[in-house]
């Protein structure tokens, strides 16, 4: 029985075990008709087709032949259910030959499944009776047979259903809301900043259209740059001491307030390593994912590795205005990189970059004030978000029984 109850179904029949051949069937549908999309099996979207999350894998005509044809309704085993649980398809479509796909053989509600089948409690049962299985070994039928899953009546199943498939719905209306303000903040500083190859602003507040153009040199000009240093790592005397030292891991977008490594004055003298002030700004100068090119801001003291590029602060221009303004200049950085062996930054290149800004102080002030305020609204939302997300795997936790309750 699981801990939590709606009141009426609280004097009901307890729920029941059933074996999982009991209530799927496996399906082995082929030869599709034409047009069916070829459907990507994933954790986060479930099945889904492929060109809806830009997931681009050839597939030759002779191949599809092979695929197993996906109803609406249907759940699909993929190598990665030990992690994530089963799929469900909201979609008519094919999918590899490799993938197990189920269909419900009894009465019930596909929607009670789709959550189940997805929880935390599911997957322990998947661990627990499925011991050895790696990544890249696929759960095959016959052990999905052998596993005991708790199932109420039809009812119930319909209640559970429609109370989380409502709070999915507010997390993904909450989601929206969130990407929409990251959209328009991106458009926004689009406008507040020169765009690449400009000088001048699109929009620019009322109460400055009437000010001077906006001063550009290139950055080595207007800032002193810098970048850090490692300590012998072999050296124990140079490591947890109370100096912050940040790598490129910690530079996201991001105002930098903790950090996980400290160095000692020892390591600090031994190495080029140098404790820049708050207000620095940080340019992950290396990396050949998303890193390089991600932009922070020192709210702290700290030193930081040689793959930190450090531009000081100075009187002239508020810090917030140059972080928001290289922030809005990711894909812009990424293209200085050098060409060659590995695509990093230099201190070369990033001296050399354009940059524009308004000589009135306030100005500066005037945009940072703006885009914060708005990241002060998203980082609200987003919490709003993980709080809507916390609070249904916590309802999850109580409206299905926990592993250890479903005895074989």
């Amino acid at each position: 029985m699981p801990k939590l109850r709606f009141p009426e179904f609280k004097n009901a029949e307890g729920w029941k075990n059933h074996f999982g051949d009991s209530l799927f069937d496996q399906i082995s549908d082929r030869n599709p008709g034409p047009g069916l999309p070829v459907l990507a099996i994933t954790q986060e979207h479930g099945a889904i087709p492929r060109h809806m999350i830009n997931y681009h894998v050839s597939v030759t005509e002779k191949s599809i032949e092979s695929y197993k044809i996906v109803q609406v309704g249907d759940f699909i085993i993929s190598l990665r259910s030990f992690q994530g649980g089963i799929e469900y398809s909201q979609y008519h479509g094919i999918c590899s030959p490799a993938y197990v796909v189920l269909r419900r053989r009894v009465d019930g509600h596909d929607a009670y499944f789709k959550h189940y089948l997805k929880t935390d409690k599911f997957i322990q049962i998947l661990i627990r009776n499925l011991e050895g299985l790696r990544d890249g070994k696929m759960i095959s039928y016959k052990q999905f047979s052998e596993l005991l899953l708790s199932v109420p009546v039809p009812a119930e199943q319909q209640k559970i259903a429609d109370c989380l498939s409502s709070l999915d719905e507010l997390i993904a209306a909450q989601a929206s809301k969130v990407d929409a303000l990251k959209t328009y903040k991106k458009g926004l500083m689009q406008q507040l900043f020169p765009r690449e190859g400009e000088t001048q602003p699109r929009l620019r507040f009322p109460e400055f259209q009437s000010s001077d153009e906006w001063t550009s040199a290139s950055l080595g000009t207007i800032f002193k740059t810098s970048s850090g240093g490692t300590p012998d790592r072999s050296t124990v005397e140079y490591w947890n001491g109370d100096i912050p030292w940040i790598t490129t891991s910690l530079v996201g977008f991001n105002i930098v307030t903790e950090v996980d490594q400290f160095i000692t004055e020892a390591g600090l003298n031994s190495s080029s390593a140098k404790v820049f002030p708050e207000m620095t700004i940080l340019i992950a100068m290396y990396g050949q994912g998303k890193t390089r090119g991600q932009v922070a801001m020192l709210g702290i003291k700290a030193a930081t590795n040689q793959a930190c590029a450090a531009i000081l602060p100075t009187e002239e221009i508020d810090s917030r205005f140059v972080f928001l303004n290289l922030c809005s200049r990711y894909d812009e950085l990424r293209g200085l990189s050098n060409s060659g062996g590995q695509e990093n930054l230099s201190q070369g290149l990033i001296q050399g970059l354009p940059f524009s800004y308004p000589k009135d102080r306030s100005e500066q002030q005037r945009i940072a004030d703006c885009l914060t305020s708005l990241d002060d609204q998203i980082d609200a939302q987003a919490q709003a978000l993980e709080a809507l997300k916390t609070h249904k795997k916590g309802l999850m936790q109580q409206l299905f029984p926990s592993a250890e309750d479903i005895a074989p």
